[in-house]
């Protein structure tokens, strides 16, 4: 059983070379956009309206919690991302602290993770575009509007979420510093959009609106009608609008000083979008009645419509129809970065880790742009981000346990990045992650089980004896 605990050597260089070797071409502006464009989408944009459905005024909290377990995830990310600059984020964090067994898991968990985050924002991102389209007189008809799984009447497949993935991925295929650079300038439009959506909501702001500011409670649980309720409850999910700085841990081999570059990506994106993130929600919570926007599927636009800016309500939609791809291209790339190194070590087939000249690994892009849209096609968009944020916190506690463990049996090994008072980070780390998956609905719990006893079966049917530390 030794496949259990064998585990790669923190200092080994993974077994990359021509056709299977990532080049460093990136910068720090580079991963700070890549981080902010991850982070600054789908959650701020229309996951607002969403989790004030399930908190009231509450969800300024479960913004704040979500935003601190992010916080306390992320320096334990720029440790690890600096002591091993290697692509696969916590895949190859948990592989050299924990073993293959428990690398192969985190590495399944991060495959749904970013496959399920391209989904949603490309759903999140088709109600935009459906909005943008419809305040011109253009409305899809009904089978083209929504997928088949969302209950909507008529609803087959939702188009533009499915042509905007395959867009998005096709502008990957070009090159990594083509689309770093095309994703810097999408985020500052994005961000300018956010800006001003502020400027134009504070004149409208009414602090009564945050009375009665908990009308669900704190903790999670089940309302009358059988959903989800309480600031834990959308804290859970609009943890979803927070994470987008492990997509940088992924580009490590494309960082040209991965010390320097991933530690300003990391903690830089997450403190700029920590500002933006409690700005927006106050000033949206502030300028119409929770009530009326969470249930809309473009909240933002709505708020400015409700308040009289018919034209910046448009400009707003059309900011996010054209900047919202900046998250899908983030976490396409994240998720092609975990594939390949996955791949290159074995564990799915190498081949799928070939990269093109320009150096972009096309064969896994192309296998994520497929899944990812099928799923955007069918799915909604609640359920989708649940079963992301299920992955994703599993990724979070192993990057946090392997920081400690390392700490405790490697005290020797050059960090670039030490996360401060690391015994104390770590655990809570772990903590609110936990508390975090335990507040998720029970349907997404065991959609995230069965996805991973799937997984299982896969490693021990074929990549175990596959892997390169088993000599494969």
């Amino acid at each position: 059983m030794s496949f259990i605990t064998r585990r790669r050597q923190v200092d080994q260089r993974p077994a990359a070379e021509g056709e299977h070797e990532l080049a460093p071409t990136l910068r720090w502006p580079h991963l700070v956009a890549l981080g902010v464009g991850a982070i600054v989408g789908t959650g701020i944009y229309t996951l607002t309206g969403v989790g004030a459905g399930l908190a009231g005024p509450g969800v300024i909290l479960s913004f704040a919690i979500a935003g601190i377990v992010c916080t306390l995830a992320a320096l334990c990310y720029a440790e690890m991302a600096t002591l091993m600059p290697h692509a696969g984020s916590a895949y190859s964090y948990s592989y050299a602290g924990m073993g293959e067994l428990v690398a192969w898991i985190i590495g399944w968990s991060l495959i749904l993770e970013y496959t399920v985050v391209c989904s949603a924002v490309a759903v999140g991102w088709s109600g935009y575009a459906q909005g943008f389209l419809e305040a011109r007189g253009v409305v899809l008809p009904p089978a083209l509007a929504s997928g088949l799984l969302t209950g909507e009447a008529g609803g087959l497949v939702n188009l533009p979420a499915v042509l905007i993935t395959l867009a998005v991925a096709g502008v990957l295929l070009v090159g990594v510093r083509e689309s770093a650079n095309a994703n810097i300038v999408l985020v500052v439009l994005k961000l300018s959009a956010l800006l001003a959506f502020i400027v134009l909501a504070l004149p409208a702001f009414d602090a009564a609106r945050f009375s009665p500011f908990l009308p669900f409670g704190f903790a999670a649980h089940t309302g009358p009608d059988g959903a989800p309720q309480g600031v834990m409850a959308a804290a859970a999910l609009i943890f979803f609008a927070f994470y987008g700085f492990d997509a940088i841990s992924t580009a490590a081999e494309e960082a040209k000083d991965p010390g320097r570059d991933l530690t300003l990506g990391i903690i830089g994106s997450m403190v700029a979008c920590a500002v933006i993130y409690m700005a927006v929600a106050a000033a949206a919570l502030g300028a119409s009645p929770w009530q009326a926007f969470s249930k809309s599927d473009e909240p933002l636009a709505f708020i400015l419509r409700s308040g009289g800016h018919d034209l910046a309500a448009t400009l707003i939609a059309a900011a996010a129809v054209i900047a919202l791809p900046t998250v899908i291209m983030a976490f396409m790339f994240g998720q092609s970065r975990v594939f390949f190194a996955m791949a290159r070590d074995g564990l799915l087939p190498r081949g799928l880790a070939r990269v093109s000249p320009r150096g972009a690994p096309v064969r896994v892009t192309l296998f994520t742009a497929i899944l990812a849209s099928v799923i955007a096609g069918a799915a909604p968009l609640k359920l989708i981000a649940e079963l992301a944020n299920a992955g994703t916190l599993a990724a979070f506690v192993a990057t946090a346990a392997p920081m400690m463990i390392l700490r405790l049996g490697r005290p020797d090994l050059p960090r670039p990045f030490r996360t401060p008072v690391w015994w104390l980070v770590g655990p809570l780390a772990i903590a609110g992650c936990l508390y975090l998956f335990w507040s998720l609905p029970a349907l997404t719990r065991w959609l995230f089980l069965g996805w991973n006893l799937f997984g299982l079966v896969v490693y021990l049917a074929w990549s175990r004896r596959h892997s390169l530390l088993a000599g494969g």
